[in-house]
């Protein structure tokens, strides 16, 4: 890790340069996973602005020599978790309805592929998609995987299984 004393004047007082550097450069890999958690960009970016703040509110409790991005997929994570269930409570409305309403068509070809590799993540029960959200497409191991999610590396490695057999039957409908 570079010095960043000659900025401050002390180690300690670097500290807070050095955290917002390190969560600043995690910026892209929190809006993939959380546009992959909840397939909107407007509710992504408010779901990582949201993450950086609680990140900052509590670097304190990071433990330096951890890893700040399965700390920060962490709170993200949590955080989706705990507005999913808050707006269960609170909204009636139907999934598909909603994407035929609000989803505009794309008018290059990347983006119908990457609507249509949207729409099938959207299909997948919510643990697999988010175990192959950070399996597949945040580079975690298995193991760190199961620890942001919290549960035993098994389980994991039976979702990322599951979820991309079941992707892989959504992408690839039998007799095409």
């Amino acid at each position: 890790m570079a010095d960043h004393t000659h900025r401050t004047g002390s180690r300690a007082d670097a500290e807070p340069d050095v955290f917002r550097t390190d969560l600043l450069a995690l910026l892209p890999q929190l809006r993939a996973f959380a546009r992959g958690l909840c397939g909107r960009p407007e509710q992504a970016d408010d779901l990582v602005q949201e993450t950086v703040m609680r990140a900052w509110t509590a670097r304190t409790s990071f433990a330096p020599g951890t890893s700040m991005k399965a700390w920060t997929f962490t709170i993200l994570r949590n955080h989706f978790l705990n507005d999913l269930r808050k707006n269960k409570r609170n909204t009636q409305l139907d999934p598909e309805v909603a994407e035929n309403t609000l989803v505009a068509r794309a008018t290059q070809e990347e983006g119908v592929h990457m609507n249509d590799l949207q729409r099938a993540l959207d299909k997948l029960p919510e643990e697999r998609r988010e175990a192959l959200l950070l399996v597949g497409a945040g580079g975690f191991s298995y193991e760190e995987a199961a620890d942001i999610c919290g549960v035993p590396i098994g389980t994991m490695k039976s979702r990322v299984a599951r979820g991309r057999a079941q992707l892989h039957a959504i992408l690839e409908p039998a007799g095409s």
